[in-house]
């Protein structure tokens, strides 16, 4: 994927959090403008901690609720994963890009994730790289401030 369209999906994603944290010059509602209509959403973890689904929905007042801070911001392919914990809460989003529009949206709380492209090699990578498991991974949590902390994991297939 083309570096520019990642570094595009990942300042579209830094907006976002932006604006729900009252720190861009946008509006609440231009955050809508963001997110496709039919936006698919996925959620891991304690119910009580589906918390941005309820911040995109208006659910709940986006400056009175759970705060969302980013630690991390990486962008891989159509994918923006972000990472944050709260506490004692982990959470990790996992944005999917679509022509500059937001169209899937997994959160997960209190788990560990791991992404890892598993396309088939072609037969030529395979024979020069040793390392075959290795390169699958392509980004991994990092809760330094859990790092004690028992949280089942979960692979995300991209």
């Amino acid at each position: 994927m083309d570096s520019m369209i990642e570094k595009q999906n990942k300042s579209i994603v830094e907006t976002l959090y932006k604006a729900l944290l009252g720190q861009g010059a946008m509006e609440f509602q231009t955050v809508s403008k963001l997110l496709a209509s039919d936006l698919e959403y996925w959620f891991h973890g304690p119910p009580k901690c589906q918390h941005m689904m309820k911040v995109l929905t208006g659910e709940i007042d986006h400056k009175k609720g759970f705060k969302f801070e980013p630690r991390s911001v990486s962008s891989i392919g159509d994918c923006v994963i972000v990472e944050g914990w709260e506490g004692e809460a982990y959470w990790v989003h996992v944005w999917t890009l679509k022509n500059g529009l937001i169209t899937q949206f997994r959160e997960y709380f209190n788990t560990w994730l791991v992404v890892r492209d598993l396309r088939p090699l072609r037969w030529e990578e395979d024979h020069h790289h040793h390392k075959h498991d290795s390169m699958m991974t392509l980004w991994r949590s990092q809760p330094r401030d859990l790092y004690r902390r028992s949280l089942p994991g979960l692979v995300l297939a991209i």
